[in-house]
């Protein structure tokens, strides 16, 4: 994967399976011209974040509830749900947001991860049965995550750099009395991507760019615990681990090494023997099995949206789902005992919500509704998957979101949005900041520029040392196809973004100062000559790829500068809307400072919002509603004026 200064995710998260879409092309036949505007309800943004965003499918050993995250409270927050009756009981109270991580497989202790104001420096606490938690992970510069328990249950594994800053090595703890034993000293600069069931074979992965990475297998019964390549290979092609066989006798990894798109093979541990998994005509985003291995769960990341495949492993034929609303299943799990089954369905215009399935049973049951009471969910907008050709003809996708007031006769203003990154990608699913902005007439353009993930390592490449130069073009097209629409008003088209996009956002005012009306940067990088020398300590083990994705500091400084906003501060004449979190790793928030304060000089209305409690990211539901009601104040004082 990509090095990423993408907003940030926590936990299991990143293995989303969103909402899908349907591929098309936005009419501007005189049928559309002839629209009436729709009549849509506005909703303000505290009611858009009285939604609640919630994640997690752990069952309990007994299999009759679920430990889950959500930030019904304002604030992310362990809860467990009772399946039979839905009923929620809240575990934890923190000032920062606590986030699942599972139920001991043997009683009803839990695991959970927490930073402290969004630094990322996670730790890993459990909760016991009787309330009291504990930190099993202390230290205030220790970052540390969870990797599995052992199938027995009797041991749980961590990775902690508090050794060496820039390392995670691998721990192996008791889950009755906490005890810590090392496992795996990382002095290599590689990283654990799964670990076998019985606690035998720990699959490690090295990047050695960001085209090349490869796969280690450490074998913990050889007392000299080397690591062992298994991918080895000529041409440069990425390789990553998966998941183990339940049976702990095979590795599930990826790779594009075979062609455009990440394959799943499987290793054989006693032969060493490679063998095909599973293959698509997009990339295999994941792959996961239940308890015993009979059931196969994995994703497909099919144009910005993550097809999700369950297969009985004993007929090889995909199990056959119960009716279901719209949405796409993300978050699947399954019982101890495999009876039962939970997940998620997300859509464009219903945030995710749990069900519970017993299978084989004609009918699921949804255990939330986390859509506000007062948001009527035909006042949301779908969205439409479309391609546009760039400045040299290659084409982009993106996804867009059409106001449902808009038409020929009532052409409403529009933002192009750009992901974080470099390398991450828009996708469809529920974003209550978007529906927010669309719902009062801003259309969105989420713009897949070149060096986006999803549409091959081609693609994926294009912008390898050529940010803010060919990628910004693939947004200034972009904002080129939206003043083609009939619907779309040309003259009031404005840029937003966070992380890299908020790079982008500020890359665009700079350097191309008249295509856009307005931005708004989102936490944006402003100078990459710092950013580069400055990144968190545990981005050790990929910083090489970083660099040879966007330069090493010590020989392309001046490139950096080039494409810096900050050193072109004085180009930039239209308002500009800086958010940051202080606490953010990342992006410091000294480059946003220097950003607004260069912009002010050049008497251009600039505004800042500053949350002393957040980091790359805004957790807090407060936050969130005080960054949108800035976003559309903003917005309709200087882009829809």
């Amino acid at each position: 994967m990509k090095p990423s200064f993408q907003l940030a995710a926590v936990a299991c998260a990143l293995s989303l399976a969103l909402a899908g879409c349907s591929q098309s092309t936005p009419s501007t036949s005189s049928t559309e011209s002839v629209q009436q505007s729709q009549t849509v309800k506005q909703y303000d943004a505290e009611t858009f974040f009285d939604t609640t965003s919630i994640m997690g499918s752990s069952f309990s050993p007994k299999g009759d509830k679920i430990l889950v995250s959500s930030d019904e409270s304002g604030i992310y927050s362990l809860y467990e749900v009772d399946i039979k009756t839905a009923k929620k009981t809240r575990l934890t109270d923190f000032e920062d947001s606590t986030y699942a991580v599972a139920y001991f497989p043997k009683d009803e202790r839990v695991l959970f991860t927490k930073d402290s104001g969004g630094n990322e420096r996670y730790h890993i606490y459990v909760r016991e049965t009787d309330g009291t938690v504990k930190d099993l992970t202390p230290g205030e510069e220790t970052r540390a995550g969870f990797a599995g328990f052992t199938e027995d249950g009797k041991h749980f594994f961590i990775t902690s750099n508090q050794r060496d800053a820039k390392f995670m090595d691998l721990y192996r703890v008791d889950a009755n009395s906490y005890e810590v034993t090392p496992v795996y000293q990382n002095t290599m600069g590689l990283d654990v991507g799964a670990i076998s069931p019985d606690g035998r074979f720990i699959a490690l992965s090295k990047n050695n760019s960001n085209k090349d990475s490869d796969v280690f297998i450490l074998d913990t019964r050889k007392k000299t615990l080397k690591p062992e390549l298994i991918t080895r290979h000529d041409d440069d092609a990425k390789y990553g681990p998966e998941t183990f066989s339940r049976d702990s006798k095979s590795l599930y990894y990826s790779t594009d090494a075979k062609g455009e798109f990440a394959e799943v093979w499987r290793y054989d541990l006693t032969t060493g023997e490679h063998s095909p998994a599973l293959k698509d005509e997009w990339d295999v985003s994941f792959i996961y099995f239940s308890k015993s291995g009979r059931y196969q769960v994995s994703g497909v990341n099919a144009d910005a949206s993550t097809k999700v495949s369950i297969i009985d492993t004993t007929t090889g034929k995909g199990i056959a789902m119960p009716s279901l609303p719209a949405g796409n299943l993300r978050g699947v799990n399954f019982s101890a005992d495999e009876k039962t089954m939970a997940f998620y369905l997300n859509s464009d215009t219903s945030p995710s919500n749990l069900f519970v399935w017993q299978l084989g049973e004609s009918k699921a049951k949804q255990l939330t509704n986390t859509l506000s009471d007062a948001i009527d969910q035909n006042d949301l907008v779908e969205s439409t998957i479309v391609r546009f050709k760039s400045f040299d003809g290659l084409e982009i996708p993106g996804v867009l979101y059409k106001p449902k007031q808009a038409n020929s006769n009532n052409k409403v203003p529009a933002l192009v949005w750009v992901h974080g990154g470099p390398g991450g990608q828009s996708r469809t699913g529920y974003s209550a900041m978007q529906q927010h902005l669309v719902n009062h007439g801003y259309a969105i353009f989420a713009v897949n520029n070149r060096g986006s993930s999803g549409y091959g390592k081609t693609f994926f490449h294009l912008d390898d040392k050529k940010h803010g130069t060919d990628d910004l073009q693939d947004i200034v097209y972009g904002k080129k196809h939206l003043q083609s629409l009939d619907w779309v008003d040309a003259d009031k088209i404005g840029i937003m973004g966070g992380s890299y996009g908020g790079f982008m956002t500020a890359a665009a005012l700079a350097f191309e100062p008249e295509e856009f009306k307005v931005g708004i940067n989102i936490f944006g990088v402003t100078n990459w000559v710092r950013t580069l020398n400055s990144i968190p300590p545990w981005w050790e083990s990929f910083k090489k790829a970083l660099y040879d994705e966007m330069g090493d500091p010590a020989t392309d400084g001046e490139r950096h500068r080039a494409i810096s906003p900050l050193f072109h501060a004085k180009n930039i004449t239209k308002p500009l809307m800086v958010i940051q979190g202080a606490n953010d790793p990342r992006v410091l928030q000294v480059e946003s400072d220097e950003l607004v304060a260069a912009v002010k000089a050049n008497g251009v209305p600039v505004e800042y919002v500053l949350f002393d409690d957040e980091g790359h990211g805004f957790t807090k539901k407060e936050n969130r509603i005080k960054a949108s009601n800035a976003y559309l104040e903003f917005l309709n004082t200087y882009l829809d004026k």
